[in-house]
C-alpha cells in the first residue's frame, strides 16, 4: 500500500474510562495530535532501548510548574534521561521544591501592580511569594562559598555538587519527592547549561565573586564534555549492540543548540568522523520561517551535520506546547517501556573526555584518521608581524568560488 495510505482513520466512540496509551493510540489520529503519537511511538519502540544514549534538553518556564519533580526525575529515575542541558532558570526555579517552599497555581489575569505591592511574584499562573527568590538565594550563596565550590569547573559538576547540597536538606526537611537538580545527583545524570550567567543562579555566582570567590565556570569544558558524551555514545562496550544518539529536545532556545553543536563539534572541528544523532525529536511552538525555531529543523540540521540523513524518518517535530506534550510523553514512556540501567554519564566524564581528546590529538598528526582538511592561511603582505589579520593561501568554497577576506565582502 502507498505511503499515501498507510494509516486508516477508523473514529470510535471514546469509551467513559481510557488509559493514556489508548488515548493516544486510538484518538490522535491528525495535525499535531499524529505528531505527539509518533513522538511516543519512535521513543518507547526505538529510543528508550538498550544501546541508545539519550539526551534531553529542557527550556521555557517548566520547573515552575512542578515538572522537575512530576516528570523529569521519575524519567531520570527510570533511566530514559541519561544527561541534559537545560537553562539555568530551570534549574532555579526546581530548587524551590527541593528546599521545600511554596508556589501556588492561580490565574494568568491578575493586577501585577497589587502583587508587586503584596511581595508576590508571578509566572503566567504561578504566584509564590517574593521571599521564595530570597531564601533560596540565601541558600545558593552560602553553599557555594563552600571548598568544594572554589575551582574551575563544568557546569556538569557544579550541578551535582548543587544536587548534593539541596539532596541533605530535602532529607532534613523531610521532602518525600525530589526535585530535578537532586535526583539527576544521585542518579549521576550530568545536566549542563549553554548560558551559565543568564539565570539567578548565575548572578549569584557573580556576587560571590565579588566576594573573593574562586569558583570559574568554564564553558570550554561544557563544549568539550558534552562533544564526548555524543561522541563515545557509538561505543556500548557490547560489539554485538550498535549504540546511537538520541535527542530529546523541550522547547527550543540555547539548550538545543548546544545540544546540537555537539556534531559539529566533533567533525567540523576536531576533525572527528561523525555520521549526526540517530534521532531528533522535537516539541516547540516555534516557527522556522520567522528564525524563531533555532535555527535548526530536522531537515537543516542534516545539513550541519547535526542529524544523520539517513535517520531523517527517526525524526519528528509536535509543534504544540510544551507544558501540554511532556507529561503526555512521560506517561507514555513510563506505561510502555521497562526501566532501563543507568549510565551513570557523569562518573565517567573523565574517561570520554579522554578519549576524546586522544583521537583528537591523532587527527590533527593523521590526515587520514580527520575528516576536515584545514586550509592553509598566511599573513597579509605589507603588515605588521604582530597584526592578527590572515587570509587563505589558496581555498575556495564547494562551489569553486574563491574564499576572500572578509573586508571584501566574504567573511
Amino acid at each position: 500500500m502507498s505511503q499515501l495510505l498507510s494509516r486508516k482513520i477508523a473514529p470510535s466512540p471514546m469509551p467513559t474510562e481510557i488509559s493514556v496509551v489508548d488515548l493516544i493510540d486510538g484518538y490522535f489520529t491528525a495535525y499535531n495530535s499524529a505528531r505527539l503519537r509518533e513522538i511516543c511511538h519512535l521513543l518507547t519502540r526505538e529510543v528508550m532501548q538498550d544501546g541508545v544514549t539519550v539526551a534531553l534538553s529542557l527550556s521555557g518556564a517548566m520547573t515552575p510548574a512542578g515538572f522537575g519533580v512530576s516528570v523529569l526525575a521519575p524519567l531520570i529515575r527510570s533511566g530514559f534521561v541519561d544527561w541534559m542541558i537545560s537553562t539555568g532558570a530551570n534549574l532555579y526555579h526546581d530548587l524551590h521544591y527541593g528546599l521545600g517552599l511554596d508556589l501556588f497555581a492561580s490565574s494568568p489575569f491578575l493586577d501585577d501592580v497589587k502583587l508587586r505591592q503584596e511581595g508576590r511574584i508571578r509566572i503566567y499562573d504561578i504566584v509564590f511569594a517574593y521571599d521564595v527568590l530570597l531564601e533560596t538565594d540565601a541558600f545558593i550563596r552560602e553553599i557555594l562559598r563552600a571548598e568544594p565550590f572554589q575551582k574551575r569547573m563544568s557546569t556538569a559538576e557544579f550541578h551535582y555538587l548543587l544536587g548534593k547540597y539541596v539532596r541533605e536538606v530535602e532529607k532534613q526537611l523531610g521532602v518525600k519527592n525530589s526535585c530535578l537538580l537532586a535526583t539527576a545527583y544521585e542518579c549521576g545524570v550530568p545536566i549542563y547549561t549553554s548560558s551559565p550567567g543568564d539565570s539567578s543562579i548565575g548572578m549569584n555566582v557573580a556576587a560571590i565573586a565579588l566576594e573573593g570567590s574562586q569558583l570559574i565556570l568554564d564553558p570550554s569544558l561544557d563544549v568539550n564534555e558534552t562533544a564526548a558524551i555524543a561522541y563515545t555514545a557509538r561505543d556500548t562496550g557490547n560489539p554485538d549492540l550498535d549504540g546511537k544518539s538520541a535527542a530529546l529536545i523541550i522547547g527550543g532556545g540555547s539548550p538545543k543548540n548546544f545540544l546540537l553543536q555537539t556534531q559539529p563539534q566533533i567533525h567540523e572541528v576536531l576533525g572527528l568522523e561523525e555520521r549526526g544523532h540517530d534521532y531528533f525529536i522535537q516539541v516547540t511552538d516555534a516557527r522556522p520561517d520567522t528564525g524563531g525555531l533555532s535555527g535548526a529543523t530536522p531537515n537543516e540540521a542534516v545539513s550541519w551535520g547535526k542529524v544523520d540523513p539517513d535517520e531523517l524518518p527517526n525524526s519528528i517535530v509536535c509543534y504544540t506546547d510544551s507544558t501540554i506534550a511532556l507529561p503526555i510523553i512521560s506517561a507514555y514512556i513510563i506505561n510502555q517501556c521497562p526501566a532501563r540501567p543507568l549510565k551513570r554519564l557523569y562518573d565517567r566524564r573523565t574517561e570520554m573526555l579522554e578519549t576524546l581528546r586522544r583521537d583528537y590529538e591523532v587527527a590533527k598528526t593523521d590526515p587520514e584518521h580527520s575528516v576536515s582538511s584545514p586550509i592553509p592561511f598566511t599573513r597579509l603582505k605589507d603588515t605588521p608581524k604582530d597584526a592578527p589579520t590572515w587570509e587563505p593561501a589558496v581555498a575556495t568554497y564547494p562551489c569553486g568560488t574563491p574564499i576572500r577576506n572578509g573586508r571584501n565582502g566574504h567573511g
